[in-house]
């Protein structure tokens, strides 16, 4: 299991804990770590995994079902099965941010993404860097604009994982949930898929090169330049 995986898999936090489960692995569907027609596991491993009761953990399953991202089977087959939601209208999303929120949201997601990145340079082994690759790679050969968005995302996920922080790695899904759908809006204005294929591909290299600092502020640079198109956009939005 990678280090993506296994922070979704982790203890979540001890206040909320339904709220959190539900988050946890809402985001982690949405964003493509847990794979459409995956099964979870079963009640009572899942819920040690995230160090909640069975209680909670079927609340929050019962959550889940309700925003149709989790169906239950029954019978020796049974279980717990992973549904992708369809895409959302990701306009619709961004008329809720006022511009001050994405420019803060955008400092901390920089934060989050540098740090990531720096230490995935210094801490990242080979195994570390072919999930990157081959990400890459997958995005080149790609047309649907929906497929690159989540390969996107996954890759930013991947470079979290390389540090081999589990909290950094979740903050990451988390923050990938919140706006990369919105930062994928940007992606034209910033040489459209060509463009951000050329940063992600310069991020890469430094990491496994070893160049924390470059690593730290391209990534970075990536996140800020996104946010400046993203509020450009928002601020183009009739209310």
């Amino acid at each position: 299991m990678n280090v993506a995986r296994l922070a979704v898999f982790a203890p979540v936090d001890s206040t909320a804990r339904v709220d959190a489960v539900v988050r946890r692995l809402a985001d982690a569907i949405a964003l493509g770590v847990l794979s459409d027609g995956e099964q979870l596991p079963s009640e009572s491993e899942l819920a040690g995994q995230l160090g909640v009761s069975t209680v909670t953990l079927r609340e929050a399953l019962m959550a889940l079902r309700q925003q149709g991202l989790v169906e239950t089977r029954r019978g020796r087959a049974g279980g717990s099965f992973v549904r992708v939601p369809a895409e959302l209208d990701v306009t619709v999303r961004l008329r809720s941010f006022a511009v001050d929120e994405l420019r803060d949201l955008g400092d901390h997601y920089a934060a989050i993404a540098g740090a990531a990145a720096r230490l995935a340079a210094q801490r990242s082994l080979p195994s570390d860097i072919a999930p990157l690759r081959r990400s890459l790679d997958e995005m080149a050969a790609v047309e649907s604009s929906a497929q690159l968005r989540r390969l996107d995302g996954r890759f930013h996920i991947e470079v979290a994982a390389a540090s081999q922080s589990a909290r950094l790695t979740q903050e990451e899904i988390r923050l990938q949930a919140d706006i990369g759908p919105l930062l994928w809006l940007s992606h034209d204005d910033l040489g459209g898929q060509y463009g951000i294929a050329a940063q992600h591909r310069a991020i890469a290299e430094a990491i496994e090169q070893g160049d924390g600092d470059l690593a730290r502020a391209l990534a970075e640079r990536h996140v800020l330049d996104a946010i400046d198109h993203l509020i450009e956009l928002r601020l183009g939005l009739q209310e």
